[in-house]
């Protein structure tokens, strides 16, 4: 049954992603630093590829070019105007200027983020099972270094350790109401899906673009720019030879 799909898909991308940042911190911080930035390439690349190669032709074979590239200008900007409202995005350096209130900041955006991916892997799941899969991995992929950044800004403005992972699982639960909710409304209105797809698109493509790939540009000598374009490019082989890349 879908729903069961949805639902099931759903609780692994945010358990999968806790799970993974969880495992992460359990690293000495030398090594998670040096791990964070290779989580970050093969993400961006997951990312990239889940927008160009799956949402946006699966919702283009469902309606016009146009309208669907349209929707998808219309995701970048709404994203921009989310981002701007420290809704979407939250600052993962220590020398960040909302510091003073980052804790409160980081668990209303995780949420409202997570919520969004569960409405991602509820269309995605409408369309295709193979594009919901190929959707909930690459969520997965960008959410680890994501709430790995998360446990330290919450860590560091005073929390225990056992109440942030708390917090940070309550906000990772949005994303079941996120995908239960778009199920039964989705499941609806079937012609909106095109433009729910490309509206998924656009926030991949935003999150690769605006905030994972710019922390990327700190290394910039010749080995650390070649493993993270060789792990960016395998992030995007990856989703190429998904079955949601090949046709339903």
């Amino acid at each position: 049954m879908l729903i069961a799909w949805i639902i099931g898909f759903s609780l692994l991308g945010s358990i999968g992603a806790l799970a993974g940042a969880a495992l992460l911190l359990a690293f000495p911080d030398v090594t998670r630093q040096r791990l964070v930035p290779s989580l970050i390439s093969f993400a961006s690349g997951t990312l990239l590829g889940a927008a160009f190669l799956c949402m946006i032709p699966a919702g283009i074979r469902a309606a016009s070019v146009r309208p669907v590239l349209v929707t998808v200008l219309i995701g970048m900007v709404l994203f921009f105007v989310l981002e701007k409202l420290v809704l979407w995005r939250h600052c993962h350096e220590r020398d960040c200027e909302v510091h003073g209130q980052a804790a409160p900041l980081i668990l209303i955006g995780d949420a409202l983020h997570n919520f969004v991916d569960g409405i991602v892997i509820a269309a995605a799941f409408l369309t295709s099972v193979p594009l919901g899969i190929t959707a909930t991995i690459a969520i997965i992929a960008h959410e680890i270094p994501q709430e790995v950044g998360d446990f330290a800004i919450l860590l560091d403005s005073g929390l225990p350790r056992a109440r942030a992972l708390v917090l940070n699982s309550l906000s990772a639960a949005a994303t079941l109401p996120g995908a239960v909710l778009a199920y039964f409304w989705l499941a609806e209105t079937s012609a909106a899906m095109p433009h729910i797809l490309a509206l998924s698109a656009s926030s991949f493509i935003y999150i690769a673009t605006a905030d994972l790939i710019p922390r990327l540009h700190s290394g910039v000598s010749l080995a650390d720019s070649t493993r993270q374009t060789l792990l960016l490019v395998l992030g995007i082989v990856t989703i190429a030879v998904m079955p949601a890349t090949r046709g339903f």
